[in-house]
């Protein structure tokens, strides 16, 4: 079966496209590089001929409002577009846990946006939500940095490890639509604060973390279910401290 990643060489989508080909899939890792541009529109018709799914695992490339609105909006549309064109069979996107609570983020409306015509298409499709990567506790550290400390809600959140994400994308690009959304999230709640200063300590980071309730997670203040999936959620295997304890040293440098 031909499957399309879009965003294929990125973190989820390289892991992805890896685990599908072992599986004896025909997989294409679309991006820019490779020719196939979601805004433009270039090389989409030629990368979707004779494609059953599709995956949508790429990043806007600048998380200020207006132009992560525009990007969502433009990719989605002429990504659909061309899927519809193509007969693609499914449509699978990733998005994030407490994309519909947290709508005061310009970053969230845009995924919201994405969804949204993901769901008018008409084209079989399965959102997944997912929580925020092990890979991402350094940047939600980034941007919470005032001076030497980080000040961060110690709001509560369920972060997951990006081979437990692409172990689920694959999974789902295999399985027939749910035409809904499925929520994945890691193996255990803890507070934001508490994981970050624990990443900081591992990398011997001076910076102090500050619990600060209304410290914003960009642009939004959280409470302890903002970023946390529901009951039924899919949890992945991987406990933060082991995976913090397989980086390479190289790459937990600030």
């Amino acid at each position: 079966m031909k499957i399309v990643v879009i965003g294929g060489t990125g973190l989820i989508g390289s892991k992805t496209v890896e685990r599908l080909r072992k599986k004896g899939h025909d997989v294409l890792a679309a991006s820019p590089n490779s020719g196939v541009d979601t805004i433009t529109g270039t090389g989409l018709a030629e990368a979707l001929a004779g494609a059953r799914v599709v995956l949508d695992l790429a990043n806007s490339p600048s998380f200020e409002d207006n132009a992560v609105l525009e990007f969502f909006r433009t990719a989605g549309r002429n990504l659909l577009s061309a899927g519809a064109a193509a007969g693609v069979e499914h449509h699978v996107a990733l998005s994030i846990v407490g994309t519909e609570r947290l709508q005061g983020s310009g970053y969230m409306r845009a995924k919201m946006a994405q969804e949204e015509l993901i769901k008018s298409s008409g084209i079989p499709y399965t959102i997944v939500h997912s929580t925020q990567f092990f890979e991402f506790m350094d940047g939600i550290a980034q941007a919470g940095t005032i001076g030497q400390s980080v000040h961060l809600s110690p709001a509560y959140v369920q972060p997951i490890a990006s081979d437990d994400v692409a172990d689920v994308m694959a999974e789902v690009a295999l399985a027939a639509p749910a035409n809904g959304i499925i929520e994945i999230g890691g193996p255990e709640k803890v507070r934001l604060n508490e994981i970050v200063a624990c990443l900081l300590s591992a990398k011997s980071d001076p910076r102090q973390v500050v619990a600060d309730p209304h410290a914003p997670y960009f642009g939004v203040e959280l409470k302890d279910e903002s970023l946390v999936p529901g009951s039924n959620a899919r949890l992945g295997r991987i406990r933060f401290n082991d995976w913090l304890g397989q980086q390479p040293p190289q790459k937990m440098t600030a």
